[in-house]
């Protein structure tokens, strides 16, 4: 079992995406969960997070107040929400679990899925 992101695709500048990713049952319902992404020569950095019943949540200062984070525990899937898309945007986006601490933006593993490509035209 692995996570898998969906979902990305190109947009233009201020246009809008929905992100998925279907996790593990035993990950998802044991964790926060969180969004990461990584553009062409950088490291990969953290988008945001949330908690396990989804009513916490925490953004990185670039995406803070364009995207929402949202679970579905029923379906075991996390959900980015983009809107108002910047080619700053561009990147492969990742999900995983996150440390509980959702200030911190950390993953608690090393395992990745494939990313979802995220491309903004300007």
């Amino acid at each position: 079992a692995q996570l898998v992101e969906s979902g990305g695709g190109l947009v233009q500048a201020g246009g809008s995406l929905r992100l998925s990713c279907a996790a593990p049952t035993r990950l998802f319902r044991a964790n926060a969960m969180g969004w990461f992404r990584q553009a062409p020569g950088r490291e990969r950095e953290f988008v945001a997070a949330i908690n396990w019943s989804g009513a916490n949540t925490n953004y990185a200062d670039s995406v803070k107040g364009r995207f929402t984070i949202s679970r579905d525990n029923a379906k075991n899937t996390v959900y980015l929400q983009m809107g108002s898309l910047e080619p700053e945007d561009t990147a492969v986006y990742f999900c995983n679990a996150v440390n509980p601490l959702l200030r911190i933006g950390r993953p608690l593993f090393d395992a990745w899925g494939q990313g979802t490509q995220v491309n903004v035209s300007s």
